[in-house]
């Protein structure tokens, strides 16, 4: 696998992983005494990437506004890194026409 697509690939897992979550502390938001969750990123150099995991928020509830915010961004993150994954599939493409 190229170095481009194994990046974009982690890009959209953790954006993925960011649209669950938010959707998870937003389906909890009335749940009394509910702590959000938060997605932490970490480059993975070697790998090409990120690496996303889970954590806890910190404070306890859920705060509406940034919840729907944090969807937008990881919906914007999502469609960046699938059209990365296309040009570079419409490149690679291109090239093996020249080539053959």
């Amino acid at each position: 696998m190229s170095t481009i697509t194994a990046i974009a690939q982690s890009g959209l897992q953790a954006a993925q992983l960011r649209l669950s979550s938010s959707a998870h502390n937003i389906a909890n938001l009335h749940t009394p005494g509910f702590t959000g969750q938060q997605v932490r990123q970490q480059a993975q150099p070697a790998l090409g990437g990120v690496q996303a995991r889970l954590a806890p928020a910190g404070q306890a509830g859920v705060a509406l506004e940034s919840e729907a915010v944090e969807q937008m961004a990881a919906t914007y993150a999502f469609k960046a890194n699938a059209v990365v994954l296309r040009v570079s599939a419409d490149t690679t493409g291109a090239l093996l026409d020249v080539h053959s």
